[in-house]
């Protein structure tokens, strides 16, 4: 897969979240929030499906999913490292700091064991 590809996925990945954190801090319900993002996109919910598994997003794909989120041409090409955690990546991220400073070293085994098992099961 190439650099770009990849970079385009990760940046509408980025760009969903974005949409659904905030989707949901006005109170929306998580249920359908993949919907509205693929109709924000001016995409089928199908087609965003696809996106986010595998599909290639190419050139004119990726210029209107700039357009229809008010980026640059351009944007999405661009890899994005270090991206600093949402507010909902540091709440989970504290959360899960205190379950384990709170349990002893089989209660961090299991965590973690979970935490991987949720990896490769696709979440």
């Amino acid at each position: 897969m190439s650099n770009i590809t990849v970079a385009r996925r990760q940046n509408a990945l980025a760009l969903f979240q974005d949409f659904a954190e905030k989707a949901l801090a006005r109170g929306a319900s998580p249920k359908g929030l993949e919907q509205a993002f693929a109709a924000t996109l001016q995409i089928s919910p199908s087609m965003w499906s696809q996106i986010k598994s595998s599909r290639p997003i190419g050139d004119k794909l990726a210029r209107q999913i700039e357009a229809m989120t008010g980026r640059p041409p351009g944007w999405l090409d661009t890899p994005r490292k270090d991206a600093s955690p949402t507010p909902a990546e540091t709440a989970f991220l504290e959360l899960a700091l205190a379950a384990w400073r709170a349990t002893n070293s089989a209660g961090r085994k299991a965590l973690r064991e979970h935490l991987k098992a949720s990896i490769t099961q696709g979440g």
